[in-house]
């Protein structure tokens, strides 16, 4: 997907702060959250994603640590979609 794409299904207001399921070509999908840190222009730029999953979210809800997340490359994701559907 382009950034672009990404960025607009994030940016809803619905969507903001919220899981999403992150479909990929590759691996098996992933639930979690877009992180918009202070490298995020940066990351986008470049088509590039902070994401924390929901393994991590009750910890990262309480300590904000980055080390939390991982990046992913958005070239690699072929569908987002809520986390319910």
């Amino acid at each position: 997907m382009t950034s672009e794409q990404i960025e607009k299904f994030i940016t809803q207001l619905k969507r903001k702060n919220e899981q999403v399921q992150i479909h990929f070509k590759d691996r098996q999908p992933v639930t979690g959250m877009f992180i918009t840190g202070s490298d995020y222009s940066e990351l986008k730029s470049k088509n590039l994603w902070r994401i924390v999953s929901s393994m991590n979210l009750k910890e990262w809800s309480s300590r904000n640590d980055i080390n939390l997340s991982r990046i992913f490359n958005g070239i690699s994701f072929t569908r987002l979609s809520d986390d319910n559907e």
